[in-house]
């Protein structure tokens, strides 16, 4: 393994913060050579510490994986108005609303992450969440906070802190919205 001479590829450096859609921010470590099956092949080393995870990512495939920069502030902005508005709850059965919010927390994209905790977010007085529900929010808040902790340079609490003062700004949804959206379910 032979470290490169020049830190930079594709518009990424070493030291930058990026996201990869199917984990989250992470920290561009090294740009490294190495030789695998007779090939030698450039790695973006990246770092998730959270996860306590490193990731080697052929420079040639990030295209292909969604790695992508951070979000412009302006986007951050966005994603936080996003959460202040109505929950939009399709009257679809849960397994196949649960396949899309999977979707929107991988797609790497911080609108439709914030969508999901926008739609599956629960005040206290409000109804209980499934166990599913409540690991798909818990994951999709995680996704968004650290991409927010990151951008304006916030420790991850002042981020969670930040989008939940926003989702206390949203309109309450009632228990009659939950059991009408329920019954529906059972409907279909």
């Amino acid at each position: 393994m032979v470290a490169k001479k020049s830190q930079q590829r594709l518009g990424f450096k070493t030291g930058e913060y990026i996201v990869y859609p199917a984990h989250g921010v992470g920290l561009i470590a090294n740009i490294e050579e190495q030789e695998v099956a007779g090939l030698t092949l450039e790695l973006f080393v990246i770092s998730f510490e959270q996860d306590k995870l490193t990731l080697r990512v052929p420079v040639g495939k990030i295209k292909s994986v969604g790695m992508r920069k951070l979000a412009e502030e302006d986007e951050v902005n966005n994603a936080l108005h996003t959460v202040t508005g109505r929950a939009r709850v399709k009257r679809t059965m849960w397994s196949r609303r649960a396949q899309e919010y999977e979707a929107k927390i991988n797609s790497g994209d911080l609108i439709a992450i914030s969508e999901v905790v926008r739609d599956l977010y629960r005040s206290d007085d409000q109804p209980e969440q499934s166990y599913s529900e409540r690991q798909l929010f818990e994951q999709a808040m995680d996704r968004m906070s650290r991409e927010i902790s990151a951008v304006n340079k916030l420790t991850l609490t002042e981020a969670v802190q930040l989008i939940e003062k926003q989702l206390a700004k949203s309109p309450k949804r009632t228990k009659a919205d939950a059991a009408e959206s329920e019954s529906d379910e059972e409907a279909a």
